[in-house]
């Protein structure tokens, strides 16, 4: 048995999530966000299902090249970029670009001449689990400048981008985002360019200790706004993270100790933590179950905690979690539905403990 913690990741589950999006949104092309689990495993497996691949980083491009992953089904979308950083892209063969501003737009005018850019603009979609705020995206209305502009420095355009935010859990989030795409794309045809694509982001959730909408729910309501606000020639992309790996993944921890704070509440100490595996703890944002060797035994109330001694590191204490009162030091924790920003989140060393490993299981290919 491996040392704890560690991650699992079963690949099969994987192609399981992907094969029901693309049966879910048939006409889409699927980009999964490496960032979301940068597990190499996982990139050929997903390449070998056809997926494009949405890459944040020259890191991430040379990893997915690495692989075999031909160029053209790279879109470096990360928004935040160096010249030099698009111009290394660019010599590896990326085509594919999505920004948000004109300064950004203009680096890839230059160090990327003739690729095909998309511009992400912020949509007036409710607030998700885990939001961006205003970090990313432009109005819409400068989005319809920026693509024109984009034009007329010889790139070829893509079409508007938008995301919902992280672990979205109203539908109406996607049908407002592609309504005002809509009327992006309107805007370019009246300027004679042809929108291409209209790229809806990710933000697909999965159920944790609450359940989320399935793509039953949420694949007719992007398909119908699709079908109602867009233009024919625009296809759509959609870029998972979350959605393809969260499910497949199981964490493996062990309990450190239990203890009776002054104030009554029952502290258990794991030897995972939010600086090595479970940073989307922050603000109790996601709310991960719990499975022990003792389930069955009476549970109570636990505020749960990292084991490093840092004061910020707790994972719950306002959400409500009940674990066994029999829990004690070297039980075994399993940590459900981790699959997605956890071994990719976690530090290098903090406090000396190490980043998350990762292993795999299950077939690579049928």
């Amino acid at each position: 048995m491996p040392e704890s913690p560690y991650l699992v990741i079963d690949l099969a589950r994987v192609r399981e999530n992907y094969r029901a999006l693309r049966a879910a949104l048939p006409s889409a092309r699927i980009r999964f966000a490496v960032k979301a689990s940068p597990v190499s495993e996982i990139i050929e497996l997903l390449a070998a299902e056809g997926a494009e691949f949405d890459v944040a980083s020259v890191g991430e491009i040379e990893q997915c090249l690495g692989l075999g992953v031909a160029p053209e089904r790279l879109c470096y979308g990360n928004p935040i970029k160096k010249a030099r950083d698009i111009a290394h892209a660019f010599a590896r063969g990326v085509r594919r670009y999505a920004f948000d501003t004109e300064d950004d737009l203009l680096r890839i005018a230059e160090h990327a001449p003739g690729a095909e850019v998309e511009c992400r603009f912020l949509s007036a979609a409710p607030q998700s689990t885990t939001p961006f705020g205003a970090k990313f995206g432009c109005t819409p209305t400068d989005a319809l400048r920026l693509l024109v502009r984009a034009r007329d420095l010889g790139l070829r355009v893509g079409g508007p981008y938008f995301h919902v935010g992280s672990q979205q859990t109203d539908p109406a989030a996607w049908r407002i985002g592609i309504e005002q795409a809509g009327r992006i794309a309107e805007g370019l045809a009246d300027k004679g360019i042809p929108v291409a694509s209209v790229n809806i982001g990710g933000g697909l959730p999965i159920s944790y200790a609450d359940r989320a909408p399935g793509l039953d729910v949420l694949a007719p309501v992007i398909a119908d706004a699709a079908a109602e606000y867009l233009p024919e020639t625009a296809g759509l992309v959609v870029e998972p993270g979350r959605a393809l790996v969260g499910s497949a993944g199981t964490i493996h921890a062990e309990v450190i100790g239990v203890r009776a704070a002054p104030d009554g509440r029952r502290w258990i100490y794991l030897d995972i933590g939010r600086y090595n595996g479970m940073a989307e703890t922050e603000n109790e944002y996601i709310a991960y179950r719990f499975r022990t060797e003792r389930d069955g035994d009476p549970v109570d109330e636990a505020v749960v905690a990292g084991p490093t001694c840092d004061g910020d590191d707790v994972l719950y204490q306002r959400t409500q979690v009940l674990l066994p009162t029999t829990l004690r030091a070297g039980d075994r924790v399993q940590i459900l539905d981790t699959g997605a920003y956890t071994a990719s989140y976690s530090s290098v060393s903090f406090n000396g403990f190490p980043p998350l490993t990762v292993h795999v299981s299950g077939a690579e290919r049928e």
